[in-house]
């Protein structure tokens, strides 16, 4: 993808639109200029007039925009050609450009090139590059919002405070290590821990905030399952507010998986509903139950749906152990005790620790008490008392499924993030606790201190870009939609 050659693509959505633009970009596109539009244009000015195709006629009417080199999305010279948007008219102006540039080596661009030449020509860091194709994609306001926060700027700045802090405390350890015998107590001398303790609380919160972003970008898969007829499919009807599955009092009327997108407070949900678990001799309803497995084991949030007029909890711990013993790991996971409505409960939400201790209930009212539920399975699980039919604590559940995923309501601040950029924010936050742990040593290992320092520089670097493998570049930009 790495080329000085001039590049074009379609800049708009494959379909028919009111208007449609073919982008090019390169070191000098002049003669594109002078054949596609048969004058000189002036720098970033609208020139309206004819597409001229090599007869001179007219493939199409609209406007042209020169943006000149450096100060261009691309930081090479930029042609934007804005036409009607139907796909006939842009493919043949296209093709036009491509005819009048073969002399200068134009060529189709590769997705996420246009971008890639800006990441390359230092016009935006990689998380900003990123950024933009997550703007693309933001399926939700929310995420659209924090997208822009990253292109401009602001998760790339809170990572290059982090490094520039760790470079003054990197220059401070390797000044001492050269002049040992000035006999400085480093660490004391320039309150180094002091430094190394802040430095560790504002990657913890910047690690907890792409966190926040990563769910945004990513969603959270939420899975219903149970036993047949505890009302998984009237929840995902719920919880979509829409008729998204059919609901019968025959036991096993779902078969296979059925997905809903949704969100709440701008944040995104796919509901998976599926067949009830039981033992069955139907052939089909074992392929469902298998299927229903398979989602559990991809699934972020697990919600165990029960009867709540069934006291016996025989059943519902057969299935707890099963998923426990299906899971490569632990997933959260809340019981959900539907039918509160024929059991004549309130609706509530209690949270339990891992002995199985409730430790805050909250009703509908908003009041807290203690009580105790019965054994859990050895990590905190959430109980909700709700009835899908009336709509009694399904708001509830949906606060209890933000706070599971980590979200909180003051989000304006979130900026958006990727899978690899909590990959090295978590690796950076283990140098710097290794960091610590050198420093709390009496013997004071500087070197390894500055090691660790070192390390936990270049795990951060990797978010931007300034440290970052070319096979990684590929795969990061290979994505991209073409034309972006």
């Amino acid at each position: 993808m790495i080329s000085d050659l001039p590049i074009a693509a379609i800049a708009t959505a494959p379909g028919r639109g009111g208007i449609g633009v073919v982008r090019v970009s390169g070191r000098d596109l002049s003669p594109i200029v002078a054949a596609v539009l048969g004058r000189a244009l002036a720098p970033r000015h609208a020139t309206y007039g004819p597409f001229l195709a090599a007869d001179g006629g007219a493939i199409d009417q609209g406007i042209a925009i020169h943006f000149p080199a450096p100060h261009s999305y691309t930081g090479e010279d930029v042609l934007e050609l804005q036409g009607h948007g139907g796909p006939v008219v842009l493919q043949l102006l296209l093709r036009r450009v491509l005819e009048a540039g073969r002399e200068i080596g134009l060529r189709l661009a590769e997705p996420g090139e246009f971008t890639q030449r800006a990441f390359l020509n230092d016009k935006l860091d990689l998380a900003q590059a990123e950024a933009v194709a997550d703007l693309i994609d933001a399926s939700t306001e929310q995420a659209a919002r924090s997208a822009t926060r990253s292109l401009s700027g602001e998760f790339s700045a809170a990572v290059h405070g982090l490094v520039e802090r760790l470079i003054e405390l990197r220059t401070l350890v390797e000044a001492t290590l050269d002049f040992p015998e000035e006999e400085i107590d480093f660490l004391e001398a320039s309150d180094a821990r002091g430094r190394l303790a802040r430095i560790r609380d504002d990657l913890h919160a910047l690690l907890a905030n792409a966190r926040r972003g990563a769910l945004l970008r990513d969603g959270l898969n939420v899975v219903l399952l149970g036993e047949p007829n505890v009302g998984k499919s009237s929840l995902l009807n719920a919880l979509a507010g829409a008729e998204v599955a059919i609901v019968t009092e025959i036991p096993g009327t779902t078969r296979d998986r059925i997905a809903q997108a949704i969100q709440i407070e701008g944040v995104p949900l796919n509901i998976v509903d599926t067949a009830g678990l039981r033992e069955t001799t139907d052939q089909v309803e074992r392929l469902g139950i298998a299927r229903t497995w398979a989602e559990a084991a991809q699934a972020d949030v697990v919600l165990h749906l029960l009867d709540a007029r069934d006291r016996d909890a025989a059943g519902a711990e057969a299935i707890e152990r099963e998923l426990d013993h299906r899971l490569a790991e632990p997933v959260p996971m809340v019981r959900v005790y539907n039918k509160i409505d024929l059991a004549g409960m309130a609706a509530r939400v209690e949270r339990a620790d891992s002995a199985g201790t409730v430790v805050d209930r909250v009703a509908g009212g908003g009041e807290t008490i203690g009580d105790e539920i019965w054994p859990e399975r050895g990590q905190s699980v959430s109980s909700v008392w709700l009835s899908a039919k009336t709509g009694a604590g399904i708001d509830l559940l949906r606060t209890l499924l933000l706070e599971l995923a980590g979200w909180q309501a003051s989000g304006e601040s979130t900026f958006i993030a990727r899978e690899r950029h909590l990959i090295a924010l978590r690796a950076a936050q283990a140098h710097v606790e290794a960091a610590e742990a050198h420093a709390r040593q009496r013997a004071q290992q500087l070197d390894l201190f500055a090691e660790e320092l070192r390390l936990a520089q270049e795990r951060l670097n990797e978010i931007t870009g300034e440290f970052t493998a070319d096979d990684l570049l590929g795969v990061i930009f290979s994505r991209f939609c073409i034309g972006k």
